[in-house]
């Protein structure tokens, strides 16, 4: 009997042994993964023309909206003058410090009771359509003058639609190539 003892004694330490050992299959949770903004581009073109120094692009990518104003709005503003010297009022009636308030928060709006469109001559900056002529519009507002005639050979670039069709279904966009 004693004999029976130990030897169940010894296969059930065995069996909890080699159970303790079993490789565990269970997979690992997956890594925390931490997302870092790396650019803003609610109005095209707006960093890559304002900010001078890739130190201040690099800021302007991760500043958030409600501070981009206090600390880009003087930096667009010098920058505007030194590329018209002669500005005054734009299309729009604003003068540099309105236009330059109005780029250095970059958001892109959406109008809920009118037309969402970058410029249509009337309408301006609720938003931003596929085909709209996004470089067009900011040429003029910063070249054009109060009337957009102003230095026309500044306020085009020339480039007057995409180069395929938009789809006419989600997801909109032309396909690459």
């Amino acid at each position: 009997m004693t004999t029976t003892i130990k030897l169940m004694a010894i296969v059930l330490g065995s069996a909890l042994i080699a159970t303790s050992c079993k490789k565990d299959d269970t997979p690992a949770p997956a890594a925390t993964v931490y997302y870092q903004q790396q650019d803003q581009m609610g109005r095209p073109a707006v960093n890559t023309v304002f900010n001078v120094s890739a130190a201040d692009k690099d800021a302007f990518n991760v500043t958030t909206p409600a501070n981009m104003n206090a600390a880009f709005q003087s930096k667009f503003q010098t920058r505007l003058l030194a590329l018209n010297a002669g500005y005054t009022t734009n299309a729009l009636g604003q003068t540099a410090a309105q236009l330059t308030g109005l780029l250095a928060t970059d958001v892109l709006g959406a109008s809920t009771t009118g037309v969402t469109t970058f410029f249509d001559g009337v309408n301006a900056l609720t938003g931003r359509a596929l085909a709209d002529d996004v470089i067009d519009v900011e040429l003029l507002l910063i070249f054009g003058g109060p009337m957009g005639t102003s230095n026309p050979g500044l306020t085009k670039d020339n480039v007057n639609a995409n180069d395929k069709a938009f789809l006419a279904a989600f997801p909109y966009l032309a396909a690459p190539f």
